[in-house]
């Protein structure tokens, strides 16, 4: 992922304070946003677990939503930090905020393998090894014919409402879909969306539409995510066409889809009190996307919440996570969890 010059601009005092040496202090109270969704509830509890365990923090976790969060954090400083912050839904008042040094990236990766995008099964991309791209996929309508009309080929989009829904009604029309005889299908809700993909996968069938990763149906089903086989069109054509209602986007041009950007986000005064060993531990908090995803099919089959993945995550991959601290401060935690 290519990072904008804001944003590395914006991490460089984490490396200054990295390089500081000294004996690790108590970082005192932290506010932490624990997202409304269940890979940034893992997130925020890990972070609460190896904070409090490891470095003697008291965390508070205080509920987040990607606007309302930083909305707070900008103008009232806290929560203290936004682990796992979607940058695409801020990214002009975030930048704003980071020039102006009241907010700082301090991890511009937090998880691998993240993004949207057009995603076909694991069973279809090994029967049709031609399949690499989203364009040899519009070639072929006839392997995944609509339910309703099978002389056509079914494209799941984004349910109606869904900020999504105009990117893929906008690319639909950009890759002119219905003339090459493909059917842009509305899925009615996040069930129909979940529904269509493992019903498909369950009977070996073809499905071919819209979705997101870390999520548990990415993790459980094993989906692909395709490359687009063009490349993105700009930011122009995405953000001032393709997001947009499809009357406000008269000429959309054919485009991947715009990177998923998601930063671990922290205020200034937390950026000037935690410290060097806090602000390293949240800088190297890296999470593998199969990882993650492996980690929301547990929570989503055992019906587990944020702190219960956490302990089980600490648990099944200390490997893991012991390289995001120092050797000092992994054994605090793992003696504070057993």
């Amino acid at each position: 992922m290519k990072t904008p010059s804001m944003f590395k601009k914006a991490a460089l005092g984490l490396a200054l304070l990295a390089g500081s040496s000294g004996a690790m202090a108590a970082c005192g109270n932290i506010q932490i946003a624990e997202w409304n969704w269940a890979s940034g509830e893992l997130m925020a509890n890990v972070d609460k677990i190896i904070l409090e365990e490891g470095f003697d923090c008291k965390v508070e976790l205080v509920p987040g939503a990607t606007t309302t969060t930083f909305a707070s954090m900008n103008e009232k400083g806290k929560p203290d930090l936004a682990g796992e912050l979607w940058i695409n839904a801020v990214r002009e008042p975030l930048g704003k905020a980071f020039a102006a040094k009241t907010l700082h990236s301090v991890n511009d990766g937090p998880i691998t393998e993240l993004g949207e995008g057009w995603w076909i099964p694991p069973q279809t991309a090994e029967k049709h090894p031609e399949l690499k791209t989203v364009m040899d996929v519009l070639k072929r309508p006839d392997l995944f014919p609509d339910k309703e009309d099978p002389s056509k080929g079914a494209f799941i989009g984004c349910p109606a409402g869904w900020g999504c829904q105009l990117a893929n009604i906008n690319l639909f029309r950009a890759f002119e879909m219905e003339k090459k005889g493909w059917k842009l299908v509305d899925p009615g809700s996040a069930a129909g969306l979940d529904g269509s993909m493992t019903k498909a996968v369950e009977r070996g069938a073809n499905w071919f539409g819209y979705y997101w990763s870390p999520t548990a149906m990415i993790g459980k089903h094993k989906m692909v995510k395709l490359p687009f086989g063009v490349p993105f069109a700009g930011k122009e054509n995405w953000d001032g066409c393709i997001a947009k209602a499809e009357q406000d986007c008269a000429d959309p041009k054919p485009s991947a889809w715009t990177d998923s950007e998601v930063h671990s986000v922290v205020t200034k005064k937390f950026m000037e009190t935690a410290g060097p060993d806090v602000m390293g531990y949240i800088n190297k908090r890296v999470f593998p996307g199969q990882t993650m995803n492996e980690m929301l099919v547990y929570m989503g089959d055992e019906q587990a919440g944020g702190e219960d993945a956490a302990y089980k995550f600490l648990a099944d991959h200390e490997d893991l996570w012991s390289e995001w601290v120092t050797e000092a401060v992994a054994a605090k935690v793992k003696a504070g969890i057993k």
